[in-house]
Formats: structure tokens, C-alpha cells, sequence
């Protein structure tokens, strides 16, 4: 179908001889003086397709113009690291992991659209990570996601979460992407507000890196997969009725639609194209779609490009340029290829089935020029979009009522009588029940290089087969990759430094007690809106006690994501920043498996064990209590702990082990004799039988031993400074702290197991 000319199409030219038309900037998210500003750099008003540019691109999601000012403490206190080849401001972080070969991962949020439509939301949510991990040239090897809802039974988390649920097994399982690991969580401040944060995994050489670029005048960009609709663009279509006065634009669906088949399509044709050596540059087209593909490839290149829109694939005909540079269409890509490869570019897209064009080419002019029906619609300096928006240092301050919740300690409950009880009702409580009705949505094993996956405390990966979908040609490795991600909004709202620190140290452990030795982080930032005061304050120091805690750990950060604006109305959800971390195992083969693995094992605690229970599993199932402070984070007791569990591993030592954190050691034994329906008589380790069971002290872990190895581990905890504790044995049929509480493990399993099903259906 032919497009046909409008005449009230906003050129450049039009823009000049009417600077005092008026424009929609404000339903566009744009405050005045942004608006201002932009007239000041293109000495004129924007066309309404300039204005579509600018707004997105200078929006909260893109932009980063409230978190800038913090974000910046991960690059200037990161650790030194020889391993990370490629950080902050990339489509990905890229690490080294040895052997010539190297892993990109990334974690995002797609909150707000998973609330809107919980099944498109969460499955568009996967797409978008999963072709970020594309974009820096991997093959994507695996998924993990980390998810928050309201009450488990209210009715509004009945209706979010099976369709997220849904949304995220079936792309990832169309995609044939093992989902691994991940983390899902209650409270009642998400309901209203979910979180639905996405990680992927790649694998790639580590001389094949691609990046999102625009060198070489001549060079063509190229716009392929899927064709370009109406899904997603939002506030385009406030501006486009806005703007043509004879028309009147239906609003558009703000949340994406995906196609996993095309994806699949995509991510086989993107390998070629790498393995071929066809691409220059690449960018995914995910949020601000083709305006932000165009700004960000010309910005990092020779700074021009010019842009024919007439020739963007669409869906629907009746689109308007602004709509067409809004658009969130998904499983979308743009390349830019050299003239002479252009031919070899588009024969490998036939191939797969990718539709696949050339819109423009690479220009040396400094300038991003987008025509349409042959007039210009479109003349900036990309820069100017991708760079150099707006940035605000926020005003901040404590909340009003900090004082008095952390004034209100838990030492003030009353405690429980029955510690048999009160372990069989914290074990059924929905944060800490078994989350199998959610992963069994899930396909675990695809591809064959699962090594653990959920529940286990992180997800583990054997590279040596999985190079073989990387590259044919891949030499054989031993290593392995293990992957977690944590979070505690309880414990970030009673300190915000001390709780982003927290969930930075239990994916570190999580990672840790599988072998692996800790390597990277990933972060997602989930709070309320940045021009609250009180929730830029928890932002600033949350941001500032994770970038302490990876320098005191050692862990540099690759890259994430910012999600503001999670409330209901004026009411904000936790400050919840979710952290993942990638390990490495030179010999995946010494993985140690989670719980106890046989009978005759000798139970070890180590760490040490305080009186805390702020924000704990305990004070929340038995007084709906949060108050206090949170654990301390003891973060170089976490690196020696590390140390132990990583050197135990690959001595053999270590027959199997389990992290503490929520529920406490009651909790981790609990889990340790479900994970293979093996009990275990032990004594508590100190004096206070509460305290032992149910307290969430941080930097501690269990491990089971055979007898022979004993000494050595002790002898090698020791000279870690890592305090260490002989609890008992692994046997029997029940769980059995002398003198406290005795439960058969089937028991155990009926509480553990029960939960979800009962409120979700079997």
C-alpha cells in the first residue's frame, strides 16, 4: 500500500517558519525548561518528529537524568579488575571468564508494562534483555528473573502473577532458553506495582565483541526483523493528535506484543552475521525503538547519518513518522554494514526468514538527518539526544518516619514458645515456601548445560558444551558460570545503604556456596519516584552503599538498570535494589550440590550468628512486624567466607552446602534435607536456641563434609579467619535439633510445598 503525502506533515522547513506553534512537550514528559533547551540547540522549535526524538530520549528510562549523579560511584569506586572487558554504558557488560571465551549478562525491569498486561509485559521483558545480550555479539545461553508481587492472596496478585508467569516460560521456553534461577517475593508494597526484572547470559570469544556504533561514512544501517506496528509507542499518540488538527489518532497500546519465533529467527541470524564478520556496528531496538537505535549508533560513530523513513517496514500503513521513531515494536535490530557487504547482510536474513532493509546510510556531517515522502523531518546532532540530556541532582532528605521505625525494634516482640511451630509456619510462608509452582513453568534443562537451577542457591552452567552453539569450532573447556540475583525491600527500607550492601552480599554467597568464585555484578534499581525527596534519599544511598560494598568485595559493576516511579498514587514501594552476580568454576565438574546428599555427612556452620532480626522472616510471619535495623552487612567476612567455599570445592571437600539468610539457620537446614530427602541430628550452636534458628546474621553458610576431609577444611577455615562450628550429622528420616524441635522431613515437605499451590492452583 502506498503511503500517502500529508500535508501537515512537520518538516524542518515548516518548524522555521512557524516557531510559535504550539506543541504537546508537557504530555510528553518534557518539563518547560527541557523544552527550551532543546529549541536553544536546533535554534528553532522541534519538528513534532524532533520533539518524539527528544522526549524519549531524554526521558527517566533513557536518559538516567535523576540517577546519573549517583550511577557514576560504580565507575569511579570500582575495584580493579583484569577480567571486565567491557562496562557501564554498553549494551552489556562483557567479562573475561578464561579460555579465550567471555560472558556478557544484564538484568532490566519491565514493572510497569507487566502490570498493564502481565503476559505481554513479562514476555517483552525477556525479548528486550535477551537481544541486549545479542547486540555485544553472544549467543544467549540463559534466563533468570527476579519477581515481586503483592500479598499471595490478594486478587490482584492472582490475576499479575500467573499471566507474568506464563508470559516469561513461554518466550523463554519458545526461545530455548533455560530459565535457572531467579528469585520471587511477597509484600504488600508491590501490589499494584509488580516487579518483573530480567537477566540473560551470553557466551562469546572474547575478540568478537560487537558494539552499538556507527563508524564509516558510506556504511549503510540496516533495519531488520520484525515489521515496525503501533505496540508500544504510548506517547506518540497523544503527540500526533495533538499536532494534526484534521486528525484524530485512536490512542496506541502502550504495551509491547512479542513474537518468540521471530526472536529465535533473530538470534540464529544475528550468529551468522557475526560469524561471518558482516557487521560494523549493532544496536536491539527495544525502548525509544528506532529514535534511540539512530541517536545512540550515530553519537558513537562518525556522528552523522541520514534516515529515510519511507522505507521502515510496517505493520499498519496509517503510521505517522513520530509514531514510526516511537514505536516499541519488538524483536527488532539495526546494523550498520559496509556497502560491500550489504548483498552477503541480506542473503543471510533470507535465509532465516528476517525481513531485513536498508534505511540510510552513515554520514560524516555531525548531524541525524530522517526524511520523509522527500522532505526533511528530521536535522540534529544525534549527541545531543544520546548523551547530553537533561541531568538532575535531585533534593534529598531522610523520610520523615525513619527515626521511629528504626526506633521500633524487634527485640521488643514477644518470642515464640514452640520453635516447631514457628519453623513449620515460617517455612510456609510464601516468601520462604517452595517457589516449584512457579519454576515449573519453566524449562530448566533446555540446551543440556544445566548444571543447578532453582531451588538451588544459584544457577550453574557448563560452558564446554554450550560453546558448541557458540562456535563450531570452540576448543574444549572445563568452566563453568554460576548466576544469582537477590534483593530484600524490607531490609533496604530500614537502611538503604546497609540493605543495597545485604542483597549484593547474598548473590555473592549465592554464587559462593555453589564453588564458583565471584566475578561481576548486574543491578536493577527499584524505588519510587525520583521527585519524592524521601525516595531520592533511599536512591542516593542505597546506590552509594552498593558501590562501597563491590569495591569491598572486589566485584566490579557491568551494568543494569534503573527503574523509578514504582507507587501507587503517592505511595512508593521498598527501595528494592536487585543485584545479580556472575561467578566462574574453572572445573565445573567440582560444583557442590545444594543440602545434604547423603547420610554419615558432617553438618558444619560457618560465619557467626547475632541477635538480629530486623526486617526478618520471623518478625513478619509471626507480628507482620518491620522495624529496626537490618543485619549488618560483614563484607569481608562474606570474601573470606568465599574464599572457603570456593577452595573447599575445588579440593572435593565439600559434599554439599546451602547459604543462611532468610528464615535463618532453621530455614537452611529445613531446605538442606528437602533438597534430597536426607535429615539430620544437630545441636544449636550457641546458647540461645531462638536466637541460632531464626536470626538472619549475614556471611554464613552450611556445609556437609565426609568425615576424612574434616580437619583439612578446619585447618583451611581457620586460616581464613571464617569461624566454624560442627553442628551434627546428615541421616534419618526427620529433622532433629537436640533438645528443640524434631519434624520428619515429610513434614517439612507438606509445609514447604503446600503454599502456592493452595492459592494459585495445582
Amino acid at each position: 500500500m502506498d503511503r500517502q503525502v500529508d500535508r501537515h506533515v512537520d518538516t524542518v522547513e515548516r518548524a522555521a517558519e512557524r516557531p510559535d506553534d504550539p506543541q504537546p512537550y508537557a504530555e510528553l514528559g518534557m518539563k518547560d525548561d527541557e523544552y527550551e533547551r532543546v529549541r536553544a540547540i536546533l535554534g528553532r522549535r522541534p519538528t513534532s518528529s524532533e520533539l518524539a526524538i527528544y522526549s524519549v530520549m531524554w526521558s527517566e528510562h533513557c536518559s538516567y537524568k535523576s540517577s546519573k549523579v549517583h550511577l557514576r560511584q560504580f565507575a569511579t569506586k570500582a575495584p580493579k579488575s583484569d577480567a571486565l572487558l567491557v562496562g557501564m554504558g554498553e549494551n552489556a557488560g562483557v567479562v573475561d571468564i578464561g579460555d579465550g571465551w567471555a560472558v556478557t549478562f544484564k538484568i532490566e525491569s519491565h514493572n510497569h508494562p507487566s502490570y498493564v498486561e502481565p503476559h505481554q509485559g513479562a514476555a517483552t521483558g525477556v525479548g528486550g534483555i535477551v537481544r541486549d545480550i545479542m547486540s555485544m555479539g553472544a549467543r544467549p545461553i540463559a534466563v533468570m528473573d527476579s519477581l515481586r508481587f503483592g500479598p499471595a492472596d490478594a486478587p490482584d496478585t492472582r490475576r499479575v502473577l500467573p499471566g507474568v508467569v506464563e508470559g516469561i516460560g513461554s518466550y523463554g521456553n519458545c526461545l530455548g532458553l533455560p530459565n535457572i534461577g531467579g528469585e520471587v517475593a511477597f509484600d504488600p508494597c508491590y501490589i499494584g506495582n509488580p516487579l518483573v526484572n530480567a537477566l540473560c547470559v551470553g557466551l562469546l570469544r572474547k575478540d568478537r565483541i560487537k558494539l552499538a556504533t556507527a563508524p564509516g561514512p558510506g556504511n549503510k544501517v540496516i533495519l531488520f526483523g520484525a515489521g515496525t506496528g503501533p505496540d508500544g509507542i504510548g506517547g506518540a499518540s497523544v503527540l500526533a493528535s495533538a499536532t494534526f488538527e484534521e486528525e484524530s489518532h485512536a490512542k496506541r497500546p502502550a504495551v509491547q506484543v512479542g513474537d518468540p519465533f521471530m526472536e529465535k529467527l533473530l538470534i540464529e541470524c544475528c550468529l551468522e552475521l557475526f560469524d561471518a564478520d558482516l557487521v560494523v556496528g549493532i544496536q536491539d531496538l527495544g525502548a525509544a525503538g528506532i529514535s534511540c537505535a539512530t541517536t545512540e549508533l550515530a553519537a558513537k560513530g562518525t556522528g552523522g547519518m541520514h534516515v529515510n523513513l519511507d522505507l521502515v517496514p510496517l505493520r499498519d500503513p496509517s503510521l505517522r513518522p513520530e509514531e514510526i521513531l516511537m514505536s516499541e515494536s519488538q524483536e527488532r535490530m539495526m546494523a550498520v554494514v559496509t556497502p560491500q557487504d550489504v548483498p552477503a547482510f541480506l542473503a543471510v536474513c533470507a535465509k532465516w526468514d528476517v525481513p531485513a532493509t536498508v534505511i540510510g546510510e552513515v554520514t560524516d556531517t555531525g548531524r541525524l538527518v530522517m526524511t520523509w515522502h522527500g522532505a526533511t523531518i528530521v536535522d540534529i546532532p544525534p549527541g545531543t539526544a544520546a548523551d547530553e540530556g537533561p541531568v538532575y541532582q535531585r533534593p534529598y532528605h531522610e523520610p520523615a518516619g525513619q527515626a521511629a521505625l528504626n526506633a521500633d525494634i524487634p527485640r521488643n516482640l514477644p518470642r515464640p514458645s514452640d520453635l516447631r511451630t514457628t519453623l513449620l509456619d515460617v517455612l510456609a510462608s510464601p516468601n520462604i515456601a517452595s517457589k516449584e509452582w512457579v519454576t515449573s513453568q519453566y524449562d530448566r534443562y533446555v540446551r543440556g548445560n544445566t548444571v543447578l537451577a532453582m531451588p538451588a542457591d544459584a544457577g550453574v552452567l557448563r560452558i564446554g558444551e554450550a560453546l558448541s552453539g557458540a562456535d563450531p569450532q570452540a576448543g574444549a573447556t572445563s568452566r563453568g558460570i554460576a548466576l544469582a540475583t537477590d534483593g530484600n525491600g524490607r531490609y533496604a527500607r530500614l537502611d538503604p545503604y546497609a540493605g543495597a550492601q545485604l542483597a549484593l552480599a547474598e548473590a555473592y554467597r549465592n554464587v559462593a556456596v555453589t564453588g564458583a568464585r565471584p566475578l561481576a555484578v548486574t543491578n536493577c534499581l527499584n524505588f519510587g519516584s525520583p521527585e519524592d525527596p524521601e525516595v531520592m534519599w533511599q536512591f542516593a544511598e542505597a546506590t552509594r552503599g552498593l558501590a562501597d560494598a563491590c569495591r569491598a568485595l572486589g566485584v566490579p559493576v557491568t551494568g543494569g538498570n534503573v527503574s523509578f516511579y514504582n507507587q501507587t498514587g503517592t505511595v512508593a514501594i521498598h527501595p528494592t535494589p536487585v543485584v545479580g552476580v556472575l561467578g566462574v568454576l574453572d572445573d565445573v565438574s567440582r560444583r557442590v550440590r545444594p543440602g545434604f546428599t547423603a547420610a554419615g555427612l558432617r553438618v558444619v556452620l560457618l560465619g557467626e550468628t547475632f541477635e538480629e532480626f530486623g526486617g526478618s522472616e520471623w518478625a513478619w510471619v509471626a507480628h507482620g512486624h518491620l522495624g529496626g535495623l537490618p543485619p549488618r552487612a560483614r563484607l569481608e567476612a562474606e570474601r573470606a567466607l568465599a574464599e572457603v567455599l570456593a577452595t573447599g570445592a575445588e579440593r572435593g571437600w565439600i559434599a554439599g552446602s546451602h547459604d543462611l539468610s532468610g528464615g535463618g539457620l532453621a530455614v537452611a537446614l529445613a531446605e538442606a534435607c528437602l533438597a534430597h530427602g536426607v535429615g539430620c541430628r544437630v545441636a544449636t550452636p550457641g546458647d540461645d536456641a531462638f536466637i541460632d534458628l531464626f536470626s538472619e546474621s549475614s556471611a554464613r553458610a552450611l556445609v556437609a563434609l565426609r568425615a576424612e576431609h574434616f580437619d583439612a577444611f578446619a585447618t583451611l577455615c581457620l586460616t581464613n579467619d571464617v569461624p566454624l562450628q560442627s553442628l551434627g550429622e546428615t541421616g534419618g528420616a526427620s529433622l532433629i535439633v537436640d533438645g528443640v524441635l524434631e519434624i520428619p522431613v515429610d513434614e517439612l515437605r507438606a509445609a514447604h510445598e503446600g503454599t502456592l499451590p493452595a492459592i494459585f492452583g495445582d
